[in-house]
């Protein structure tokens, strides 16, 4: 598999998000998610993003538990979490925390949760406006010094915000949602990442179903804690969205790849950079995921995408009045 230069590691150019290891999507087990692990290793996936809020530990507590039953396969995975999500329940306290205590305490507890003495890749998970970002990168920094992570990222930041936490210490890593449905990125991040040699981490890259074969469908989005009020998946939206990404389905059948890897190979074509982490729970969905990374898409094949999914053609926002607390906004 082609490779991504992560914080000077080497690392597969697709990665797996974890989030799907605790019912984000859909009822899991911890049996699929081995299996999804399983076959990552498999088909030469190195990279596995999680953080210690899906599932509250639970996505974590699946990994480690592969790990203990695969103890010579810790090397194999470059792995990422994130901290700094403040979910006690506490009455007035922010919904963020980035103090040096809690980023701590969150990432020792992710690290016994995986049975590991050190992560690869530590993200910020949502910034605390309170804090300063140089001073939260200086906390990282002093993680790094201590030997608990290797590298340092964050995750839903502005470019600007990139830049002055790159004045402080180097930043491997920004993580952002990126896909044909979602390339506010395209307006500053991903240039600034490639000035600043870190790398952008794409998440939602086949934007939560709606680039895939098969949706979720409408009956099951209610079932789905966020899906049920992100506005794409509401009516008339949803309906608007699967009847408009048909014709992306119809282009990815005419060249015999699946959907869900051409939306993969979209996001490789947007530069050596960019390393997207779909998560799945479904071994024949990682499948056909990976298809993506055998591809190199041409000048015309990337035409003949922007015909079918122009920019801006989504109906409804990524995020909800509610889901939107946290995320910077930088356009």
């Amino acid at each position: 598999m082609k490779q991504v230069l992560l914080g000077g590691q080497e690392v597969s150019c697709l990665g797996i998000g974890a989030m799907s290891f605790a019912d984000f999507y859909g009822p899991t087990t911890e049996e699929n998610s081995w299996a999804v692990l399983d076959a990552a290793v498999e088909m030469g996936i190195t990279h596995i993003d999680t953080s210690n809020v899906y599932g509250m530990g639970r996505s974590e507590r699946a990994i480690g538990a592969w790990l203990k039953a695969n103890p010579g396969h810790r090397d194999h995975f470059h792995i990422a979490t994130k901290g700094g999500i403040n979910r006690n329940g506490e009455t007035g306290k922010t919904p963020f925390d980035n103090s040096p205590e809690h980023l701590e305490a969150c990432l020792d507890a992710s690290l016994e949760r995986m049975g590991i003495d050190c992560v690869d890749l530590y993200y910020v998970h949502r910034r605390d406006r309170e804090v300063p970002i140089e001073e939260v990168t200086g906390t990282l920094a002093r993680l790094v010094e201590k030997g608990k992570i290797r590298t340092i990222g964050y995750s839903e930041i502005a470019p600007s915000s990139l830049r002055r936490a790159q004045a402080v210490h180097p930043v491997a890593a920004v993580q952002s949602e990126y896909s044909l449905a979602t390339r506010y990125p395209d307006l500053g991040l991903i240039q600034t990442c490639a000035e600043l040699g870190t790398v952008l981490v794409a998440f939602s890259p086949v934007s939560r179903s709606l680039l895939t074969d098969r949706p979720i469908p409408a009956e099951v989005l209610p079932m789905l804690n966020f899906m049920k009020v992100a506005p794409r998946f509401q009516s008339p939206n949803y309906e608007a969205n699967i009847a408009l990404t048909e014709e992306f389905r119809k282009l990815a059948a005419e060249m015999e790849i699946p959907a869900a890897g051409l939306a993969i190979a979209w996001c490789l074509a947007r530069g050596k950079h960019v390393l997207p982490i779909p998560g799945t729970r479904s071994v024949a969905h990682l499948r056909e995921l990976v298809r993506g990374t055998e591809i190199t898409l041409t000048s015309d094949d990337l035409a003949r995408i922007d015909a079918v999914l122009p920019v801006g053609w989504a109906h409804g926002d990524r995020y909800s009045d509610a889901q939107w607390t946290g995320p910077e906004r930088y356009c």
